[in-house]
């Protein structure tokens, strides 16, 4: 359908720390990400699929109004956020308020979609960026966020949980790649650690925790358990651990210790991600389709 442009702007939670995979136990950073973010990283597209906003907006509500103001006057404006009721909640507030339709990107929508991005740095830009080119051409992935008050105190609860678990999920594998891996071998870390958010990869790791342990398993089992648990580059990621394991041949103190913490934080990290993968379920229960200006 013609029409006035559509403009998706995606406000997504931004720190001061660009990259989330490299936090190494700075407990301030951390936690402002977590829980006490002021800025939102806003990227919006016109229908076309033209970059018209990218930069850091403060989550105040003077600016978001000049933001969303600035892209009305070019035509019909859909906001797309990916927490609603947390650190999105005044994003949302402001355009309702302003009578622009806001839709809702759930967070195992966006984990599949930005699997398929190109780049493995996860930084807020991407994030951002993700949320805005779902909204532009996978409408269907997104919810219209209308609930009644009832469905919105359920929404904020369901998300402030999913933000607990979170901490956790960041606080375990941090933990696995900290003060395990990066200790007792570090160039299987470099290897494994950006791939903890695979179970397929946590089941290896609670399986055989220890080089020791892998190195007797062998390529050809460490390739079996990644394919059985749904990993699609199996082959590659087992001959990448094996080729890890190759780099060195000295035994570090605290690797029998690791041995024994890290199946428990590998099951406990798989546990995590089945607990938000139930809360994104139970989310888009309470929302519906897509917004209708995502479908225009």
């Amino acid at each position: 359908m013609r029409g006035r442009p559509v403009h998706r702007l995606a406000p997504h939670p931004c720190s001061q720390r660009r990259h989330e995979d490299e936090y190494r136990g700075h407990r301030g950073l951390h936690r402002h990400r977590a829980s006490a973010r002021s800025e939102h990283w806003a990227t919006a597209l016109s229908q076309e699929g033209r970059k018209v906003l990218e930069r850091a907006l403060p989550n105040e509500e003077d600016r978001l109004r000049e933001v969303y103001q600035r892209l009305q006057a070019n035509g019909q404006v859909l906001v797309v956020v990916d927490q609603p009721a947390t650190i999105g909640a005044l994003a949302v507030a402001v355009a309702q308020d302003m009578g622009i339709t806001v839709g809702y990107l759930p967070g195992l929508s966006m984990r599949r979609i930005a699997d398929l991005t190109p780049g493995s740095a996860k930084t807020d830009a991407k994030d951002a960026a993700v949320i805005a080119g779902a909204a532009r051409s996978m409408p269907h992935t997104l919810r219209a966020i209308n609930a009644s008050d009832e469905d919105a105190a359920a929404l904020s609860m369901l998300t402030g949980f999913d933000l607990d678990l979170a901490r956790q999920v960041n606080q375990s594998a941090n933990r696995i790649r900290g003060q395990s891996f990066t200790q007792i071998h570090p160039a299987l870390e470099a290897v494994v650690g950006p791939w903890l958010e695979h179970d397929a990869v946590l089941e290896v790791i609670a399986a055989w925790p220890t080089p020791a342990d892998l190195k007797r398993a062998g390529k050809a089992r460490i390739d079996a358990r990644l394919k059985k648990h749904g990993c699609r580059r199996h082959a590659t990621w087992a001959g990448q651990i094996v080729s890890a394991l190759e780099r060195q041949s000295v035994v570090v103190a605290g690797t029998d210790a690791a041995g024994t913490v890290l199946p428990h934080l590998a099951r406990q990290l798989i546990t995590l991600h089945a607990q938000r993968a139930d809360i994104a379920t139970q989310v888009e229960t309470l929302t519906s389709g897509p917004p209708s200006c995502a479908r225009s």
